[in-house]
């Protein structure tokens, strides 16, 4: 009867952790027992190493490293197939994420009553929130938008979270295009600072350095204190992107709105962040290229014990397949009876 083997968990640091020392613990045993084939059979041939390197013992070099070179390699060899057999195996289909491939973005809307006003984009006739969701969609057109899971905050009087780490893109258009989310809020000036607060508390149990900020505001009232810190999550990976005129204001409630850039430049500043004009521009490419970046996974491209057990049986299993070549064609000088000649060759010994 053969008893199964039981599969640990790679995701589970007890399950990879145990999986590594029974790695260990198998390749100490394949050490002891090769060591003593080893010595066994350095035993039985030191009798007859004359016949093998001749009297001088030519090139004995080779053949003295060789044992130490087969015992690391049957070592790594178990030590790898030993974690294969014992961590459960992982399957992913063509076009399948890894959980730890995805990319965090935290998207601060500004949805108050001065997103309404006409005077954005190009022509100057176009909504500010609808000149948003242009450079938002642009955005996501322009990066591998399935990587990214997206988390809206919508800001006005107060900060409420509309959807959180989805990885729809129609969800975030129909949240851009179709939901009048201005309606959820009371009237009053719009608090910027508390949507960058309810970004942080969202994004403070991710990892360090795993998410991005983008916010997206006209900047009519911003407050010029009680700026929030962001968590390690986001850190400097901050990026306000203005929309509306940043020069002629509209009346609006019986004040003049407009973009007021110099305040976005500086609360991006404070937040160590990149302020960019997109009333009329689209995000840069270098823009666009740095926030992909920043939000890549900082461990997406680490090896795991898996990919390290592969490489261990195969190097291992290399090296026990070349040694024995190499030591048949440069483990010994010696041609037992035949002998050097004038012209530099060599003939039979008389």
């Amino acid at each position: 009867m053969v008893m199964p083997i039981p599969k640990l968990d790679p995701t589970s640091a007890t399950g990879l952790n145990a999986a590594v020392t029974a790695g260990f613990v198998i390749a100490a045993i394949v050490v002891v027992v090769a060591v003593a084939a080893e010595l066994l059979h350095y035993l039985r041939v030191r009798r007859v190493a004359a016949l093998a390197f001749g009297p001088r013992r030519d090139r004995l070099f080779l053949s003295a490293v060789a044992p130490v070179l087969r015992v690391l390699a049957l070592a790594t060899v178990a030590w790898g197939l030993t974690v294969l057999l014992t961590v459960e195996p992982k399957s992913h289909k063509p076009g399948e994420i890894k959980e730890s491939e995805y990319r965090h973005l935290v998207l601060v809307l500004d949805v108050s009553r001065s997103m309404e006003v006409e005077d954005a984009g190009g022509g100057g006739k176009q909504k500010r929130s609808e000149r948003a969701a242009d450079l938002i969609q642009s955005f996501f057109e322009r990066v591998q938008a399935e990587r990214y899971k997206t988390t809206v905050i919508a800001v006005a009087s107060e900060a409420k979270p509309v959807v959180l780490d989805t990885t729809d893109r129609e969800v975030i258009r129909n949240i851009l295009t179709e939901l009048p989310m201005r309606h959820a809020f009371k009237p009053g000036e719009t608090n910027m600072f508390a949507g960058l607060e309810e970004a942080a508390r969202v994004a403070k149990p991710w990892p360090p350095g795993s998410a991005v900020l983008m916010v997206v505001t006209d900047g009519d009232t911003v407050p010029t204190t009680g700026m929030p810190k962001m968590p390690a999550s986001i850190g400097g990976n901050v990026v306000m992107v203005g929309v509306g005129n940043p020069t002629v204001g509209k009346s609006l409630g019986g004040h003049t709105t407009r973009q007021d850039a110099s305040t976005l430049r500086q609360v991006a500043t404070r937040l160590n962040g990149t302020y960019h004009d997109g009333n009329e521009k689209q995000l840069t490419t270098a823009l666009v290229s740095s926030i992909d970046e920043r939000a890549k996974p900082k461990t997406g491209d680490r090896w795991t014990a898996r990919e390290y057990a592969l490489l261990c049986v195969g190097t291992g299993a290399g090296a026990l397949a070349l040694i024995p070549a190499i030591l048949m064609l440069f483990g010994t000088g010696w041609e037992p009876g035949r002998r050097p000649t004038p012209e530099g060759g060599s003939g039979p010994r008389r």
